[in-house]
């Protein structure tokens, strides 16, 4: 069952204009890309099984792109934070609902 993610990122690559038109066609209607110095701040909605996964998908289409690029990213699905840097998840952090 798909569940719908927010998405909060920063991305950072050696060739930047390579990977604007992919952040584009993913990114799309469901959200912004602004630029910023050395890279791309974006945010977006997104439905997807896992935040490991979309996150997966992202990343790997901006690799194809330019391989010297990085991301730092934070998916957000109900009380749910889980924040990425490239593949790796370094924190989950639920959200009290009080």
């Amino acid at each position: 069952m798909a569940k719908k993610f927010k998405l909060y990122a920063r991305a950072s690559s050696a060739n930047l204009s390579a990977i604007k038109p992919v952040l584009d066609q993913i990114i799309g209607n469901k959200g912004s890309v602004k630029p910023t110095e050395g890279g791309f701040e974006f945010a977006a909605e997104f439905d997807g099984e896992s935040a490991r996964d979309l996150n997966r998908m992202l990343l790997s289409e901006m690799r194809r792109a330019e391989k010297k690029t990085s991301i730092r990213s934070e998916w957000t699905c109900e009380d749910t934070t889980e924040k990425f840097f490239d593949y790796a998840l370094k924190q989950t952090k639920k959200t009290s609902t009080k």
